[in-house]
């Protein structure tokens, strides 16, 4: 097995953009590549048909190979996640919340921000916005209610926003909160965010959670200024789901396994592929047809495990 401590190889980078560092790590896998920096651990839940990965970027070396920042990235695959199937989704909302608790560590924060990313009219990019909507924030009851009321009801602080995006405020998100943590001033920010994804097997069925933050529309190379804590000031924890492909992604692996089926050979795919590269549709996502459903689902989901998380009354 060889062993990198570089950069991804060219062709690896240009078959499609991807938000999950578990698909950055596959690719390695499939050129039989260990990453020095990086450790990979997987867990399945059989009964509870869920699948989860951890990846865990641990210095300088992981990162730069990697493409992503030091910290630890975890992905629940969840092949039932945009059906409707409640005896699916609860056992999978509690999941989310045990890993969310984890990245949060021991100190429980006392006031918290989520911030539902997206464009609400756009329907793929608007599972932030949507996952606000179902949350159960607290913040104006316990200021109304006070300290007793908090404490028999067992909830923390939870404000929430949807801020919208640059070509409907004007404004950087970053820029948004940052006036919003400075007034409110949370222990802990929690992102939400639609992801870009390079299989079509995980769209709408996986979840990512880190807490390195996020850079809102990297998926489709729209990148706008990172929320994350040496921007924000506080500690930052991404949740996101992927919910397009880049087109690009389709045509390659059409190609690759048309040529292989053909009997070319590996190099002569790679060769052909990276010709062809720069002729293929650029800028250009697909999503699934049932994606209003899958955003539906896929909020809810998301937004109970926030619930759980920040009011144990709710679960009672």
């Amino acid at each position: 097995m060889e062993i990198i401590d570089m950069n991804l190889s060219e062709t690896s980078y240009k078959r499609g953009r991807t938000d999950l560092a578990l698909e950055v790590s596959e690719r390695f896998e499939q050129d039989n590549v260990e990453v020095k920096g990086v450790i990979l651990k997987e867990t399945y839940h059989k009964n509870k048909e869920i699948k989860v990965t951890t990846v865990t970027v641990e210095n300088e070396q992981g990162a730069k190979v990697m493409g992503k920042p030091i910290g630890t990235y975890i992905t629940i695959e969840a092949p039932k996640l945009s059906e409707e199937d409640e005896s699916y989704h609860k056992p999978l909302s509690k999941e989310i919340a045990k890993y969310l608790k984890k990245l949060m560590g021991e100190k429980k924060s006392e006031h918290v921000l989520v911030v539902g990313l997206g464009n609400r009219d756009i329907t793929p990019d608007a599972l932030g916005p949507e996952v606000v909507d179902n949350l159960f924030v607290t913040r104006h009851l316990i200021r109304e209610y006070g300290q007793e009321f908090k404490e028999h009801n067992k909830m923390e602080n939870m404000s929430a926003i949807a801020p919208g995006v640059m070509g409907q405020t004007g404004m950087e998100v970053s820029e948004i909160l940052r006036g919003i943590i400075r007034e409110t001033k949370p222990e802990l920010v929690i992102v939400i965010d639609a992801l870009a994804a390079r299989s079509m097997e995980r769209l709408n069925t996986t979840i990512q959670i880190t807490d390195t933050g996020i850079s809102p529309g990297s998926g489709v190379g729209n990148n706008r200024k990172a929320l994350n804590e040496e921007g924000l000031g506080v500690k930052v924890i991404a949740i996101g789901c992927p919910t397009v492909v880049d087109a690009s992604t389709i045509v390659y692996d059409t190609m690759e396994n048309f040529m292989s089926d053909k009997g070319f050979s590996e190099d002569e795919v790679n060769n052909f592929i990276k010709e062809v590269g720069d002729m293929t549709i650029k800028n250009m996502f697909v999503t699934p047809k049932n994606i209003d459903e899958a955003i539906k689902k896929t909020s809810y989901t998301i937004s109970e495990a926030l619930n759980s998380c920040f009011c144990e009354s709710l679960t009672e």
